[in-house]
């Protein structure tokens, strides 16, 4: 039985959570996260925390046009926020340019203090062409880094983890227990988000659910029984020793929570009400006891206002107004805690959501579903300002959208990946960010060193590639070359759709000298594809893009 179909009957292991003060902490590992931190004095000690404001926010309550407030009266004669007197949105920042003024949500006082401290930037019009307003498929295109084109419509993998994979890349079959912390953690959902998702079917997932941490442990105890003492030398045997890998790994990070969980402290101790505020102390808690975790996931709902999004005698209050004084005092509190405990410079956050909604009213004191939306990121190191410009609500589509897109999603991803977590060209191409402009949004003084070779430090980026591809483009076949210049070694070679669904897989013998493999493409959608070539003593990997077409397609070596 293959590994990834054994572990899904394995519902204790890979499809829940466990508890650390009162939230459900779902930890995503992968190894080799020690000893490869390169010359990057201080990148590893940096966190990216992402929160999702799930049900699709209303951009146009958070971040009021107020360039062109006429347009933006008229879609919503009882829904608009005063430009004037009580109830009036505040302005964001009067050295903008005039066409570009802009206005926080009267709720958003704390995110208004950031910004004027210099630690929060705006994004407007954020998202990708030709949104999906569903929940579903729109929050699974942005978690797993897709939209935009039929190519990136069905993803199966996240961005996060593609990129915490690549960061950080393991040995295949080896054992996952081999760091202190979780690479990724997801805080406050009890679902596995699809942003965690590798391109080996989640093999590196590690859920438990429900669970205290002395209950955690009592469910650790029952997964597979007493351990194994004479592991058979066969496939059979590499199963066994990979699952009670998986065991050791989950009891080792169940620990490792615990441990900084209970060695870290707040600050601040009173933190605003609610369950985002209460995310995030946990989260800023953890980092103050020496958690290393690269991106922490947390969530907020109740976005999804079709109606009483605003108060019929008060718009300035309402459900949304409630949501965004949430988010705006929680994300304030947080930072204000990791100043005082001189952790600020660590920690870059990013607001995201499924889409925006209509820049028209409904007639219910609501909006229905949209397209963009504005991003706020936030954090010391952010360079601070307004990217981008109001969205043009007199260029709307027939049923009143937002359609001119300033920035696509990946954008703002892909940057924070690059310059705040320091992922070198390698990590961005198997993140499948690569291509995407990068912004300025972190300050000069963060960003890390281009010439640093932290981020796959250990995956092959020299001048020698031993590794190409011919043809590529390829219709039939194509020649896996490799050049090995030491002694003969094992290896394993993989074919990835773009999603990074594993298509084909086998180990090989590399010896001495040029060595060929081939893999049949004849029976695959014309697409891109990538092919990953591991050296199974180190680890080290090297992946290449192959085209398939249907035809005469241009042949090149990679």
């Amino acid at each position: 039985m293959k590994r990834r179909n054994f572990l899904r009957l394995l519902p204790a292991a890979g499809m829940t959570s466990f508890a650390v003060n009162g939230f459900a902490m779902r930890p995503f590992a992968n190894s080799r996260m020690a000893d490869i931190l390169g010359s990057c004095d201080g990148v590893q000690d940096r966190t990216l925390v992402l929160i999702q404001l799930k049900g699709g926010n209303d951009g146009l309550n958070m971040i009021i046009p107020a360039a062109n407030y006429d347009r933006y009266a008229q879609l919503r004669p009882t829904t608009k926020l005063n430009d004037t007197g009580a109830g009036a949105f505040i302005p964001i920042d009067n050295t903008l340019p005039a066409a570009d003024q802009a206005g926080f949500h009267p709720a958003m006082t704390g995110m208004k203090e950031l910004y004027d401290r210099g630690w929060l930037s705006v994004v407007q019009a954020a998202g990708y062409q030709s949104m999906n307003q569903s929940h579903f498929k729109g929050t699974d295109l942005w978690l797993s880094g897709g939209g935009g084109s039929s190519d990136l419509e069905n993803l199966t993998s996240g961005w996060m983890g593609r990129a915490l994979q690549a960061l950080y890349p393991h040995i295949e079959g080896a054992p996952v227990a081999d760091m202190l912390d979780p690479l990724g953690i997801q805080v406050g959902d009890p679902s596995t988000s699809l942003g965690f998702h590798t391109d080996t079917e989640h093999q590196n997932v590690i859920n438990l659910s429900g669970q205290d941490p002395s209950g955690f442990y009592s469910l650790i105890q029952t997964i597979g029984g007493a351990p194994i003492m004479n592991i058979p030398d066969s496939d059979h045997g590499d199963e066994l020793e990979y699952i009670m890998g998986v065991e050791r790994s989950i009891n080792l990070y169940a620990q490792r929570i615990t441990d900084v969980f209970n060695a870290g402290s707040n600050s601040i101790n009173t933190y605003p009400t609610g369950t985002l505020a209460a995310q995030l102390k946990t989260v800023a808690r953890m980092i103050k006891g020496g958690c290393k975790t690269k991106i922490f996931l947390c969530q907020i709902g109740g976005f999804d206002t079709h109606s009483a999004q605003v108060d019929s005698g008060d718009t300035s209050l309402g459900a949304h107004a409630t949501l965004l004084q949430s988010l705006s005092d929680s994300v304030k509190t947080f930072f204000d805690d990791l100043e005082g405990m001189g952790l600020a410079d660590h920690v870059m956050g990013c607001t995201f959501s499924e889409f925006g909604r209509c820049a028209k009213e409904n007639g219910s004191f609501g909006t229905d579903h949209g397209t963009l939306s504005p991003m706020l990121v936030f954090g010391k190191g952010v360079r601070p300002g307004v990217q981008g410009t109001i969205p043009d609500i007199n260029n709307l589509t027939s049923d009143n959208q937002i359609k001119v897109l300033q920035f696509d999603y990946r954008q703002v991803f892909s940057t924070l990946l690059q310059d705040w977590l320091g992922a070198n060209p390698y990590v961005m191409e198997q993140t499948m960010f690569d291509g995407y402009d990068q912004m300025r949004l972190v300050d000069r003084h963060y960003i890390v060193d281009p010439n640093c070779q932290w981020g796959g430090a250990d995956i092959v980026v020299d001048q020698f590639r031993p590794m190409s591809l011919y043809p590529n483009p390829a219709s039939i076949s194509t020649e896996v070359a490799y050049e090995n210049r030491g002694e003969a070694f094992d290896a394993y070679l993989t074919l990835h759709g773009l999603g990074g669904t594993l298509i084909a897989a086998r180990n090989e013998i590399v010896h001495p000298g040029f060595n060929a493999f081939y893999f049949d493409v004849s029976g695959l959608s014309e697409g891109i594809y990538f092919v990953r070539f591991q050296d199974k003593r180190s680890g080290k990997a090297e992946v290449s893009k192959l085209s398939v077409v249907r035809g005469n397609g241009m042949r090149s070596r990679n």
